[in-house]
């Protein structure tokens, strides 16, 4: 009919005299019919424009196809170029309609390319070539279905081969047997998963099976890792004697074609399968698309088992720390709970509910003034509301309950989510009630103790000044022997020595017990307070060379007494340590705002490590190196540089310490003129 419509109108237009063949003019308009067949499909599919080999991939095959049939007639055998196109046309997610379609377009290019070219088939042309492209359209959808009915049939299989959830160890092997069977003209295949920086052989099916199992390779080794690596798949044509093949199962005799996948999660490569044949070179489009959709439903089966395998462990974890939570609450004897932000119990150990009075199934769900003594409740709901409205935290809350000995301490911790909001409350309660009751008896014994050494030290003063004025009374006497006046200077070296321990003892009695170390106030010149105290201590030692200098204002408000004990601990200290060879130096220096009094001696440096405990009561001042002469040291009570720090930081002022080995120790104390 078409064709005597074209002949009625070539009669009724313009002159048509040219006749052709449509075989030759496919041949020869192939370019022309090409460029149309491409705007069309574009119009057609405008979403595979970025997509630059779709429409050409077997296009110009199927034109010299068509018009060797119109050569050849309907006996003339048909290639496979139809069955590649419909593989093709499957694989990139055509539908049977839309095939139809493109073929019913590439009709109509070829028509009305003759109406542009004005030229006339030959009788008869025209039904040949429509002969010829509906043997065309047949094969191709005929390939089509079957394409899509087997890859249904295999994918169907391989997920019921997936449906019980077998292990990740197992599936791979499940997942390749259907695979083997589905595909024809297939010898030998496998699975290789990458574990670390290793493609690892977890499935064979085939020829050398047994002994491809468990097989690894480089990641990047060969021609497997080299479709891992390239994301793509890759075939070969000779695998038995290709350099790049490493695998032995590969290097069979007489093994053939090799066709590799890699088996991707996005980008990321799990691992690669192959299929090979001793009797193809290549496989057909049929086989490789079918090795590919199941390679990737493969993948998609491998990852999910994989998370339900994760998903399964830290289930497991999840219920084993659990369980070890429950055990660490049932077993330890701190009360702890966990409220929600309505203050209703969601948590709560045996501890806890035992201090309540109630079972821990009975606060499941209730609310905190339901469950806790009443006078808890009064004492704690208003701060759990404020701690959860702010998001601090309360430690240490102290609180008994009537009728109870116990005292028991309390702490309480917000509970914030993933988004960092506040859900509720953790609550943890210690009873410390033998800690109260040790606390007590250490504090009586200290308050006993620090008693007991301010009377001791104020008893003592009286029998110490008879002593001390006895002795000076003997000092002057004119008829003493030289021994016995050696001995009168010992009594009173010592008794001088034992007045400044009680005035120390004294001292840390007053600064223990509350009141603090006295101080009266007057003005007074630093340097000549300092000059007069030294001058009584040269007198304690006179084997000893004690310097002193002077310069600038040195005058302010200070209490003098206390002035001269600082000093007489500082320069006993510099004695005791330093060496008795070399002098001690005591420095005052005014300033614009205080006065700077520095003692220093040289000698063996203090140990770095006790510098920040050096002010502690009862400690003495050990030096770095150890002293081998230490007997003939004399010993103190470990409170002079105590008091020291006392006495200045009443005062408003600080001790600075610097002692290394060059240099000695040196002692410097900051007086401000004004209180600071």
């Amino acid at each position: 009919m078409l064709e005597s419509e074209l002949h009625t109108a070539g009669k009724e237009a313009a002159p048509r005299t040219r006749t052709l063949e449509v075989a030759e003019f496919l041949r020869a308009r192939r370019p022309q019919l090409l460029e149309d067949w491409q705007r069309v499909m574009r119009t057609l599919h405008p979403e595979r424009e970025t997509q630059t080999t779709w429409l050409l991939d077997h296009m110009p095959q199927l034109l010299g196809v068509l018009a060797d049939l119109i050569d050849h007639g309907p006996e003339a055998p048909l290639t496979d170029v139809p069955d590649e196109h419909a593989m093709s046309r499957l694989d990139g997610g055509f539908d049977l309609g839309q095939v139809s379609v493109e073929y019913a377009l590439l009709r109509k290019c070829i028509l009305r390319r003759l109406e542009t070219e004005k030229a006339l088939p030959a009788p008869g042309e025209l039904e040949r070539m429509e002969d010829a492209l509906d043997r065309i359209v047949t094969r191709t959808m005929t390939s089509f279905s079957q394409g899509r009915q087997r890859i249904l049939q295999a994918l169907d299989r391989m997920t019921r081969a997936a449906l019980d959830s077998p292990s990740v160890d197992s599936l791979p092997s499940r997942l390749l047997t259907v695979l083997v069977e589905s595909a024809l003209s297939v010898d030998s295949a496998a699975l290789l998963l990458v574990e670390g920086d290793r493609l690892v052989v977890r499935a064979a099916e085939g020829l050398g099976a047994s002994d491809a199992l468990g097989i690894s390779m480089d990641l990047n080794e060969g021609f497997m890792g080299e479709a891992g690596a390239q994301r793509q798949p890759m075939a070969l044509r000779s695998a038995s004697t290709d350099p790049r093949v490493v695998l032995p199962a590969l290097k069979q005799e007489g093994l053939r074609a090799v066709y590799v996948v890699p088996l991707l999660e996005g980008e990321h490569l799990l691992g690669v399968a192959y299929m090979s044949s001793r009797t193809a070179f290549v496989f057909s489009e049929a086989d490789t698309l079918l090795f590919r959709t199941m390679a990737q439903r493969a993948t998609a089966h491998l990852v999910h088992a994989r998370l339900q395998a994760r998903e399964r462990q830290a289930h497991t974890d999840a219920q084993r720390s659990l369980s070890q939570l429950d055990a660490l609450l049932s077993s330890t004897p701190m009360g702890i709970a966990l409220l929600d932000r309505d203050l209703r119990y969601v948590r709560i150990n045996q501890a806890m509910a035992d201090i309540n009075g109630h079972t821990k199934e009975a606060h499941l769900g209730r609310r905190f003034q339901d469950m806790a003594p009443v006078t808890a409740v009064e004492t704690f709901e208003p701060l759990f509301q404020r701690l959860m409205d702010t998001g601090e935290s309360g430690d240490a809350f102290e609180f008994t309950i009537p009728g109870d000995a116990r005292t028991f301490q309390a702490s309480f911790h917000p509970v914030r989510g993933p988004d960092d909001t506040v859900q509720g409350l953790s609550c943890t309660v210690v009873d410390v009630t033998h800690h109260k009751q040790a606390e007590a008896v250490l504090q009586r014994a200290v308050d006993f103790r620090e008693q007991l050494m301010a009377v001791v030290g104020h008893d003592l003063r009286n029998p110490l000044n008879a002593i001390n004025a006895s002795a000076f009374l003997l000092s002057r006497a004119e008829e003493l022997e030289p021994a016995e006046r050696r001995a009168v200077d010992r009594i009173r070296n010592a008794t001088a020595r034992m007045g400044r321990m009680i005035t120390d003892i004294l001292d840390f009695a007053r600064s223990r017990l509350g009141g603090g170390i006295p101080v009266a106030r007057q003005q007074m010149d630093l340097a000549e307070v300092c000059q007069a105290a030294l001058e009584e201590l040269q007198v304690s030692a006179p084997q000893r060379a004690l310097l002193f200098d002077t310069s600038g204002d040195t005058r302010g408000c200070w209490d003098p007494d206390r002035v001269s004990q600082v000093l007489g601990n500082l320069v006993a200290n510099a004695l005791q340590h330093g060496q008795e060879d070399r002098p001690v130096r005591v420095s005052v220096r005014g300033g614009a705002r205080e006065v700077v009094l520095d003692v220093h001696n040289v000698g063996e440096p203090i140990a770095p490590a006790l510098m920040s405990r050096l002010f502690d009561p009862f400690k003495s001042m050990p030096s770095a190196a150890p002293q081998p002469d230490l007997a003939r040291k004399k010993r103190s009570l470990g409170l002079g540089l105590y008091i020291v720090s006392q006495i200045v930081g009443v005062h408003g002022g600080r001790v600075e310490v610097r002692s290394t080995r060059e240099d000695g120790t040196r002692f410097t104390v900051h007086w401000p003129r004004q209180e600071g």
